[in-house]
């Protein structure tokens, strides 16, 4: 009962809580991203989606494991991809990239939304030592820095990610068909780049970049987003 006790005294409670809450913003993200996917290929006519459940805000049903461990620990990741059937849209390769940008889009506008609140709350935040603002501040700016960075490596012209499915639909049929069928094989190098860090320069300009221009679009201050992001671990 000592040492049960000992260990619950001697845990970095403050560094659970951080990772709980990263957890959190981490599922925010991908879940309005896949939902905005089926959402908008259900209104261009497109029903695999919402009848596989996946028109939902249950985190669980868009969950992929290491996508999701990657947002948390890396900073970039995915969702287990919507279910999308292009045989029902007018113009299959237009309505693949409008439905593939609509998931980055979604990350995009929930960035700017999140700051807006995370400028209130830091303005209600100064006078005050209340820890549900700090919990909630660091929340919002976890939620706006992987909403971007979510976005923005979703936006990268490489199969499977969104921003191929943009760009291929310039190609003639038969090229875009068969990078189609061998988007599987494409993710497994995909993954390779994230987990060796093969994108983290480039990515991380870009995502600080989009950062600062919302800053200054919401007038949260640049230094508060990234103390705000890290402020639980400080703490602890």
């Amino acid at each position: 009962m000592h040492r049960v006790m000992d260990y619950m005294a001697n845990m970095n409670w403050m560094g659970l809580l951080s990772l709980l809450v990263s957890a959190a913003a981490a599922l925010v993200c991908i879940t309005f991203h896949e939902l905005s996917h089926g959402y908008v290929a259900y209104r261009l006519g497109d029903p695999t989606a919402k009848r596989m459940g996946r028109l939902t805000l249950n985190p669980i049903k868009h969950l992929d494991v290491i996508g999701f461990l990657m947002m948390i620990f890396v900073g970039v990741g995915w969702a287990k991809p919507v279910p999308v059937d292009m045989r029902y849209f007018k113009n299959p390769k237009r309505g693949m990239a409008i439905t593939a940008l609509a998931g980055p889009i979604s990350n995009f506008l929930m960035a700017i939304v999140t700051m807006l609140i995370c400028s209130l709350v830091y303005h209600l935040l100064l006078p005050t030592d209340s820890m549900v603002l700090l919990v909630a501040f660091y929340f919002l700016c976890n939620v706006a820095i992987l909403s971007v960075g979510l976005g923005l490596f979703n936006l990268i012209p490489i199969s499977p990610l969104d921003g191929s499915k943009v760009l291929f639909s310039f190609l003639p049929d038969r090229a875009y068909y068969t990078i189609l069928r061998y988007e599987r094989y494409i993710m497994i190098a995909v993954i390779a780049l994230v987990f060796f860090n093969v994108l983290d320069g480039p990515l991380s300009f870009c995502i600080n970049g989009v950062l600062q221009f919302l800053c200054r679009v919401t007038g949260l201050p640049w230094e508060a987003l990234v103390v705000g992001s890290q402020i639980l671990d400080f703490l602890g």
